[in-house]
């Protein structure tokens, strides 16, 4: 029992981290943007929050530094493609490009870097329960603040006004700018609030996850919460719970590795990355119910003039 506890805490963690990314994506395309980015923000925010906590020794100046990092890196994608009017799949991909090539340049000093012991968080009492306790009342605080922010953001898209004109922008930005709505700024806003996001997904990584530098140690998570958005259908409590489920298959090969299965780890590496393929295939069966879901301008350039 005890080794499931761990399965389910691990499986958690994990998903926290593409919960995180989820959440700032599906931002950005609410509000009619695609950040294919996602990638490249994280590796930079991972090597700014390990370096911020290395220097301070304070994980919450490493969350703060992966944030800004995340939100720079999107404030300079979102100019591009809001402003500019250059391509998003393409800028997105250059930005993942960009992200790995300088976090592996500039954290070439980093690799052999040690961070502060970690505290160890349990929550009184609960942290006790046998079964229980080992597998939700033992997390970093981050996690169950995931679980806030998602029900923050269901609140802000559906129950507030901001939220309204943010899914209107995302709809018909061309009948949001005939209302009064700066489209591109909000569209710019959208991009920061999700880049930072990301950014905190990377510091997440870098210095919880696992609290250490390597050259590309973000190992796919960006591409997956790409694929996570869309599995949830644009809808953040899906994102939360597709989060913890991917995170659960990534964590199911370490688990059945312990156990003795005789599998090639090659096999069980690929199977993160097996299940958001076949997710995939199985939502394209139905393309009207991601047509219904989707909102109506994402990917679509907005020109006020036109």
């Amino acid at each position: 029992m005890e080794a499931y506890a761990l399965l389910i805490a691990a499986s958690l963690n994990a998903g926290t981290v593409l919960a995180l990314a989820s959440l700032g994506l599906l931002i950005n395309e609410k509000a009619g943007i695609v950040n294919l980015g996602t990638e490249g923000m994280m590796l930079c925010a991972a090597l700014a929050g390990f370096a911020a906590v290395v220097h301070t020794g304070s994980s919450l100046a490493g969350f703060a530094a992966g944030m800004v990092a995340g939100a720079l890196l999107a404030a300079i994608f979102g100019v591009l493609v809001i402003w500019l009017n250059t391509n998003q799949y393409a800028t997105g991909l250059a930005l993942a490009l960009f992200g790995g090539g300088f976090s592996a340049f500039a954290g070439s000093s980093y690799v052999r870097a040690n961070l502060p012991e970690q505290p160890s968080y349990a929550i009184p009492f609960l942290s006790d329960i046998p079964f229980l306790g080992p597998a939700l009342f033992r997390h970093h605080p981050m996690v169950y603040a995931c679980v806030l922010m998602v029900l923050g953001l269901i609140w802000f898209l559906y129950r507030t006004r901001a939220g309204l004109v943010l899914r209107s922008v995302g709809e018909n930005p061309t009948s949001a700018h005939a209302l009064g709505y700066p489209v591109r700024r909000i569209r710019l806003m959208a991009v920061v609030a999700g880049g930072a996001l990301c950014g905190l997904a990377g510091a997440y990584v870098s210095t919880v996850y696992t609290p250490l530098w390597v050259e590309g140690m973000i190992a796919g998570k960006g591409w997956i919460a790409l694929a996570l958005t869309t599995f949830a259908t644009w809808r953040p409590a899906r994102v939360l719970l597709g989060a913890y489920l991917f995170g659960g298959v990534t964590m199911l090969q370490f688990h059945l590795q312990g156990i003795g299965v005789n599998v090639p780890s090659q096999i069980l590496t690929m199977m993160p990355y097996l299940a958001t393929i076949v997710v995939l295939v199985l939502i394209s069966r139905n393309p009207t119910w991601i047509r219904i879901n989707m909102p109506t301008s994402i990917g679509k350039p907005f020109y006020p003039g036109a």
